[in-house]
């Protein structure tokens, strides 16, 4: 462990150097699709980015519910993404006698392609800028007014974009922390099968020993398949397979949707994190996993549900650690803080260009997190609620489906609006396994949590717990019945009078807390989201006025395209190749786990062709969100799936340094080699091989 906090450390401190200024350096940026720089690419590759390419590839990216990226690669709706991606659908496709989280999935014809409970799929059509009438819109209003003003113009935006159509789903993104407002316009595939999964021991070799390291040997891979009215759909935009062995050095591109970055954010904001916000999450993360784990000891039934709620835990605590371990990296808030002020030195220049009504935003932003510190631990505990749950996620959803519903759609909270229902709907509805045992786990853990965050005294707490034990309360709840799709079918469609009229302990529950809970909301928007959003759009005016439109926004599950190249690094003198081979997977085998081989693999080492390329590091500019993305040569043509980053990656949430950050993908040569001679999927691997 000693050596990884030291990777961590001088990743923060390498973060840094990419600091200084406004502008992007080296293979840096999460770039939008309407504002890529091909001729920087071509400069320093090249390589002519032209529109239609970027069409193409455009229209073969693929965003899926599941949080991560994908991507089109047959004609038929065939879909490459991550093993990880599909992991929830595989664990709900899920029996006590198939694990098919573990053991992975192979559909043997159209039959054998189950949808993914909850699943869907978005492909980006077009993007259209909209800032003007958003911005309009909170001319004049601060605080809670500001955040409903936004709320209705953009749900009004959506609503006339997209109507009733069922296939089209509308979407007004902030860019820039309100400097630019963009709608997308996606083609939706609500019906997403599953087809081929390898499972955890091949997927995720090495555990979490490796996780976010490199060398890597991992087939995190898996294919879906889009459907359209009961048949697969036809995707013609899709990229071509490409298995033949990468190079190093060759020119790369990353099409996904970047989950979120911090790299525009101010210091005070970034010190809230710090000192508060990421502490608080890892300390939770932390006892949470601890007590899953535990949960999986008891028995092998409760190790196969709780598998992949482990994963996530301990992927987002390695994330969250990462990140803290930056931003207490003195060197790297140093130069943060240049940063800021080099910025703020502009604007005092630039100050006739941006009006006597720009103020300080960075003081107004210092004054928010105040707020922030007041109001987080109950916006935390009682309006976003315990992490794990699905039974607490379906009664929010129900109540406050019901309630905002009664309203008109602009009127609603932001996730109700009519443009967003039917994704609701499919994740509310959908069918998937809820296991009581395992939700009164998280429900006790969450109780405690809010016990002794908040104060046994607090009136939250007393409202939640009232007479009760966390023990008690949450064995209780987790009897609901919302497992059952149909209770859950009832109540949505019977609307609020069949909400307020149900006796399901978790419905009745949140019917009590809810109104408390919207009252935190109310109190955080109208302290923290309105001031905080009104501040950053004046930044992002002054950051415009200073630098040009040479910036990339922070990510925001939007498409987004990064260029690199397929390179190793260098750190403390040591090299690190870019590839690795099968041989050293059976090399790096010990046969104890996680360092253990799939009984599938171990049987195939004669068969497989040791040199074949496994994994490839590049420099491409990703982050979480970025799973699944097609990693894709300069022709267009997909050569592997992004499935994480390296070690030093870790702080790319708040900078890149292209000496040490690298993306990490497995390639289609192994995809490829792997389907034929350890899986047998030979229909699978003709399948892609045959598109041209």
């Amino acid at each position: 462990m000693a050596s990884k906090l030291n990777l961590i450390a001088g990743a923060a401190a390498g973060v840094a150097a990419g600091l200084f200024a406004g502008q992007a350096f080296a293979d840096e940026g999460m770039w939008t699709f309407d504002n890529f720089p091909a001729g920087k690419v071509k400069q320093a590759y090249g390589v002519d980015v032209t529109p239609a390419w970027l069409d193409h590839v455009r229209g073969a990216a693929v965003r899926l519910s599941s949080g991560c990226s994908a991507s089109t690669v047959t004609a038929t709706g065939l879909v490459l993404t991550n093993n990880h991606c599909v992991a929830d659908c595989a664990q709900n496709l899920s029996t006590p006698g198939h694990d098919f989280f573990q053991g992975g999935y192979q559909a043997a014809n159209r039959q054998d392609e189950h949808t993914c409970p909850g699943m869907q799929a978005e492909v980006l059509t077009a993007i259209t800028d909209v800032t003007q009438r958003v911005q309009a819109a909170g001319v004049g209003l601060t605080g809670q007014a500001l955040v409903k003003a936004r709320t209705a113009v953009t749900s009004t935006i959506e609503g006339e974009a997209c109507g009733k159509d069922v296939k089209f789903r509308c979407q007004v993104v902030d860019l820039y922390h309100g400097g630019q407002f963009k709608l997308y316009r996606y083609r939706k595939y609500a019906d997403v099968r599953l087809i081929f999964s390898p499972g955890v021991p091949a997927a995720f070799f090495g555990g979490d020993p490796d996780n976010f390291n490199f060398p890597r040997y991992d087939l995190d891979s898996a294919f879906v398949r889009l459907y359209e009215d009961g048949k697969p759909a036809l995707t013609t935009d899709h990229l071509r397979w490409n298995a033949a062995p990468p190079t190093a050095g060759e020119p790369v591109f990353v099409a996904g949707n970047p989950g979120g970055t911090d790299r525009q954010l101010t210091v005070s904001q970034l010190e809230t994190q710090r000192d508060l916000t990421i502490p608080v999450t890892l300390l939770q993360m932390s006892e949470l996993r601890g007590r899953v784990l535990r949960f999986g000891e008891e028995s092998p039934e409760h190790k196969r549900i709780a598998a992949d709620l482990i994963f996530g835990l301990e992927n987002g605590y390695k994330v969250y650690y990462g990140r803290l371990f930056a931003l207490n990296d003195p060197t790297f808030m140093g130069a943060k803080r240049m940063a800021e002020a080099d910025l703020q030195a502009h604007a005092r220049t630039d100050a006739a260009k941006l009006g006597p009504e720009f103020g300080d935003p960075w003081a107004s932003l210092a004054l928010a997190q105040q707020s922030v510190h007041a109001l987080y631990l109950p916006y935390r505990e009682v309006e976003r609620g315990p992490m794990g749950s699905d039974l607490f996620g379906y009664a929010k959803d129900l109540v406050r489906g019901a309630e905002e519903r009664e309203k008109p759609s602009a009127e609603r909270l932001p996730g109700y609006a009519d443009s967003q229902l039917a994704l609701l709907q499919k994740q509310l509805l959908d069918s998937r396994p809820v296991y009581p045992e395992l939700e009164q786990l998280t429900l006790e853990f969450w109780l405690t949590k809010v016990r002794e965050y908040l104060t046994a005294d607090d009136p939250n707490t007393k409202l939640l717990l009232g007479k009760d034990s966390p023990e008690a309360l949450s064995a209780r709840l987790a009897q609901s019945r919302l497992g059952d799709p149909a209770y859950r079918k009832a109540l949505w469609d019977g609307g609020l009078k069949a909400v307020l009229a149900s006796d399901d302990p978790m419905i009745r529950f949140m019917l009590k807390i809810d109104p408390a809970a919207r009252q935190i909301r109310s109190q955080y928007d109208e302290q923290v989201t309105g001031p905080t959003a009104a501040a950053a759009e004046k930044i992002a005016r002054a950051r415009f006025v200073a630098y040009g439109d040479s910036l990339y926004p922070d990510a925001t599950f939007t498409l987004r395209l990064s260029y690199g190249k397929i390179d190793g690094w260098t750190y403390r003198g040591t090299a690190v190749p870019p590839f690795t081979t099968f041989k050293g997977l059976y090399e790096r085998a010990t046969g104890q786990a996680p360092f253990d081989l799939d009984p599938r693999w171990a049987a195939a080492e004669g068969k497989l062709n040791p040199d074949t390329i496994f994994d490839i590091s590049t420099t491409n500019d990703i982050i979480g969100g970025n799973s699944g993305s097609p990693l894709i040569n300069a022709r267009g043509e997909v050569i592997g799936a992004m499935f994480d980053g390296n070690i030093h990656s870790l702080g790319g949430d708040y900078g890149y340094d292209g000496t040490l950050n690298r993306g990490v993908a497995v390639s289609t040569a192994a995809i490829t080699e792997a389907l034929r001679k350890v899986y047998g999927a030979n229909a699978l691997a003709d399948e892609l091989t045959a598109e041209k």
